[in-house]
């Protein structure tokens, strides 16, 4: 098979933004991320298959870091050393249905998780967009779904289980470790190798999802709330184009005193009359199931289905953070940049996530709206719109993914957690001689 080019996003980030700097185009064998923008700095890639085997690696080197799903867009996985891959740890280890909660291996993705759980009569709170993503890694950068009542997806752990830098074994749970539970659940891979997590569970229920096209912008500024408000998952999908939002997907939990069908009009929005994708010019095959057909909440939750090509496939992602009370100042901010974005944009969407007590969640005690980014993969032209987007945001105290791109400084974005420096002395005392640490957190969370 030929080998495919990418752009190469290099890890070393030596200057203050995260941004890295475009080296050019490679066609060799290390790994890449899944979009294909990112390659990874190290082919030393070891894959562990049983708990002992990870031990045993974690004691061998001095330096490492796991490599899971490659859904993130920076170098927050990478190494220039060595790398673990727990791909073939995917099993769902036990479900306790009197304390609602499961127990998986770390890498188990949430699509095979959810059939699983919704087969013994259970759902998790949430799901992301898609459903490919592992759930080790998506609780690490505090990933998430939508939803005005819903956490992200690292509310639901109840427990985790970590491989140390000597080797030793330890179990956080929020019902006995409290905040140093809570400082370690979104812990951007820098506390040792999580091989096991515990998730909550609830009843299973269904679902169904309606489509609404072309909602005015000047309705999303009156009505921001109620619209948020409308359905147990909203997302806004917009190319900031025309004043008007492209698309609003309502996701619906069904039971009683649900109407039976969707009214034709909401808030100016018009119902769709077929499956839409959220990028217009592409085909709606892959995403899942809408026209209100009702479905399991996994096939539901989701945009896209888990056996398809998420998204576009090949593009690049930035997403920002602010108080759902600076919502509609902070997307009339960006929506007065258009003519600069639209070009290099497939699409943007809006959604809401409930606050947390996380440490480092973007939703730390604050309920917020992340504007997000999918991004034609035009890596030079991203790069200079990026520090645009976050001067617009600043004003917010805006916080970006921990997994997507950014170009916030580490003076800045150290300001936006009041629990970084404490977060900092906990990677110490777990990792006192950084195996675990790389440029992503040198920079980021150690940087001045």
């Amino acid at each position: 098979m030929k080998k495919r080019t990418f752009l190469k996003l290099s890890s070393t980030l030596l200057a203050a933004p995260v941004l890295p700097p475009l080296t050019g185009w490679i066609a060799d064998d290390k790994p890449r991320n899944w979009a294909g923008n990112y390659q990874y700095s190290t082919d030393k890639l070891y894959p562990a298959r049983t708990f002992q085997q990870v031990q045993e690696l974690v004691k061998k080197y001095d330096k490492l870091k796991v490599l899971g799903t490659r859904h993130c867009f920076n170098g927050i996985a990478d190494s220039t050393h060595q790398m673990i891959s727990l791909l073939e740890m995917h099993q769902v280890l036990a479900l306790d249905p009197k304390a609602k909660t499961v127990t998986v291996d770390a890498n188990l993705k949430y699509g095979d998780l959810a059939t699983y759980l919704d087969r013994k009569g259970f759902a998790l709170h949430n799901l992301a967009s898609l459903p490919h993503i592992s759930v080790a890694g998506a609780c690490a950068t505090a990933t998430h779904g939508s939803g005005v009542k819903n956490g992200n997806l690292s509310t639901a752990v109840a427990a985790l289980e970590i491989v140390l830098a000597n080797g030793e074994v330890r179990t956080l749970s929020r019902a006995k470790d409290g905040e140093a539970f809570r400082a370690a659940v979104v812990h951007l891979g820098g506390l040792g190798v999580v091989t096991k997590v515990t998730l909550d569970i609830q009843p299973t229920f269904k679902m169904r999802q309606f489509v609404y096209e072309n909602l005015p912008l000047d309705q999303l500024k009156n009505h921001f709330d109620a619209i948020e408000k409308s359905a147990y998952s909203v997302s806004l999908f917009t190319d900031w184009q025309k004043k008007r939002v492209n698309e609003v997907w309502l996701k619906e939990r069904m039971g009683a005193g649900k109407p039976a069908a969707a009214k034709p009009e909401f808030y100016g929005a018009r119902l769709a009359t077929r499956n839409l994708h959220p990028i217009a010019e592409l085909s709606a095959v892959n995403c899942t199931e809408q026209m209100g057909v009702p479905g399991p909440w996994y096939e539901r939750l989701p945009h896209f289905r888990m056996g398809f090509t998420p998204s576009s496939g090949k593009e690049l992602q930035s997403e920002y953070f602010v108080p759902a009370r600076n919502a509609v100042e902070a997307i009339l901010a960006v929506e007065r940049m258009r003519d600069r974005i639209s070009p290099h944009l497939f699409i943007s969407e809006i959604r809401t996530i409930d606050a947390d007590d996380l440490w480092m969640s973007p939703c730390y005690k604050q309920p917020s709206v992340a504007i997000h980014f999918t991004w034609k993969p035009e890596w030079p032209a991203v790069r200079n719109l990026l520090p645009m987007i976050e001067k617009e945001l600043a004003p917010f105290g805006v916080r970006p993914h921990w997994g997507k791109l950014f170009s916030i400084t580490p003076a800045q974005l150290q300001t936006r957690y009041e629990k970084l420096p404490e977060f900092r002395k906990l990677l110490t005392d777990y990792d006192p001689k950084g195996k675990f640490r790389n440029a992503f957190l040198n920079t980021n969370i150690f940087g001045k």
